[in-house]
């Protein structure tokens, strides 16, 4: 077998249909986001009851990131995706249709279900189907197509949803679910000829047990997980469920208005995507340093809208908090290049799955702590909005602690890799600290 996938056309085909997939799953996850208001009053719901279906869906979606990264390591990513799309189309369906709040909360975290199958199974298209160097970009790149995803939620979905009603909405969206299932199932295939997984990785005995304890050893994998904790969450909760009513009912903007600053936080993201992966595909010494700045920024702007003297923020400090958090979606992709070096190829599914739990776990404690403070303090969002602080201060002191260990543990490993004539083995693990 070659030492690595030869990327290329037959590559970017495969790649795109799985992108195609987490794309439609972005749409329906973050579809609640342009329909908070419209669902409080169809359920008749407070601020923490409405916050609890992006919980739940979030719940479900970090709880599932370890089982998806064993599946796609043991199943094969096609298998899994399409059970995924199948899952979160059932879920979008069932969310159109529901009578109740609680048969709501049980389609959403169906959905979540789907979801949770989608991301990880695209970032190992990317490691079994293209060269290790271009990892960061195909990675920042998937970003970038889940953002469009939110995208077509801000700019599509939210004028269907206001023109023509609830049920039309979701119920129509979910025909894109439909859509890409087919060429899923009759062109994706999991890897290139030649570069089959090693039998290792289909052993049987205590298959899930070695998977996790090996993964979460490394250093690189615990590290990558709090980048993702710290980094994610401050666009997550803006975009999923809290931006549109604080921009509304705290900052006095139009509906129109706060949709086009949502629409910044997501454009934002993807020109930084393209920054971020080219400059870390050339410049690996930058991960930390541009995942710090990203968490330094992120909290000096929110500091900055928060403190801000009057009931409200001007537009140019509401302008500018929505750029940067354009930035917390690239960054929570460094996480997965501290992961990726630190495990062999037969690992990525199951150290993807444990990185990726970090931001959703962030962004699950925000979304609850901010409906829970906003019932408490009688809608003020400046308290409620403070808890990202706390959370981020959590975040940044792991990285912090775990940072030194991990590169270390990445420079071990690539001078044996050199040493041997680029064979892709590990490095003798340190002893226990």
């Amino acid at each position: 077998m070659n030492a690595e996938p030869p990327g290329g056309r037959k590559a970017v085909a495969v790649w795109c249909i799985g992108v195609a997939v987490y794309f439609v799953a972005v749409i329906f996850r973050t579809s609640l986001g342009v329909a908070g208001l419209e669902a409080a009053d169809r359920f008749h719901v407070n601020a923490s009851a409405l916050s609890t279906f992006s919980l739940l869906q979030l719940l479900v979606y970090a709880g599932m990131q370890v089982p998806v990264g064993l599946m796609v390591d043991r199943l094969g990513t096609k298998k899994v995706l399409t059970l995924g799309a199948v899952l979160f189309t059932a879920g979008q369906v069932g969310f159109a249709l529901s009578p109740s709040y609680g048969m709501a909360l049980a389609a959403r975290a169906l959905l979540g279900c789907g979801d949770a199958m989608t991301f990880i199974s695209v970032l190992r298209l990317g490691t079994r189907w293209f060269p290790a160097r271009r990892g960061p970009l195909m990675a920042q790149l998937a970003g970038l197509v889940g953002m469009a995803g939110n995208l077509v939620s801000t700019l599509v979905l939210a004028p269907v949803l206001h023109g023509l009603g609830w049920v039309p909405a979701f119920a129509g969206s979910a025909v894109a679910g439909l859509i890409v299932l087919v060429p899923l199932v009759l062109f994706l295939r999991d890897h290139p000829e030649g570069h089959e997984p090693p039998p290792a990785a289909r052993g049987a005995g205590g298959f899930v047990r070695r998977q996790i304890r090996d993964s979460w050893r490394e250093p690189g994998t615990r590290l990558g997980l709090w980048v993702h904790f710290t980094t994610q969450f401050p666009a997550m909760v803006f975009l999923l469920l809290w931006g549109m009513p604080f921009l509304v009912e705290a900052q006095g903007l139009s509906r129109t208005t706060a949709g086009g600053l949502l629409t910044l936080v997501v454009a934002a993201n993807m020109g930084f995507g393209l920054v971020y992966g080219q400059l870390i595909g050339r410049r690996p010494g930058a991960r930390l340093p541009l995942a710090l700045g990203t968490v330094g920024v992120t909290a000096l702007l929110w500091a900055s809208v928060l403190v801000h003297p009057g009931d409200r923020a001007p537009m140019w400090l509401l302008v500018t908090l929505c750029v940067v958090l354009g930035t917390c979606g690239p960054a929570s992709m460094i996480g997965f290049d501290f992961a990726r070096p630190a495990n062999p190829a037969e690992r990525q599914g199951t150290a993807s799955g444990i990185t990726n739990m970090g931001g959703f776990l962030a962004s699950m404690t925000t979304l609850l702590a901010v409906g829970v403070l906003l019932d408490a303090t009688g809608d003020d969002y400046r308290i409620a909005f403070s808890s990202v602080f706390a959370v981020e201060l959590l975040g940044l002191t792991q990285v912090l602690r775990l940072a030194p260990r991990a590169l270390a543990r990445e420079r071990e490993t690539l001078t044996v890799t050199a040493a041997a004539g680029g064979s892709p083995r590990k490095a003798p693990r340190p002893a226990p600290r």
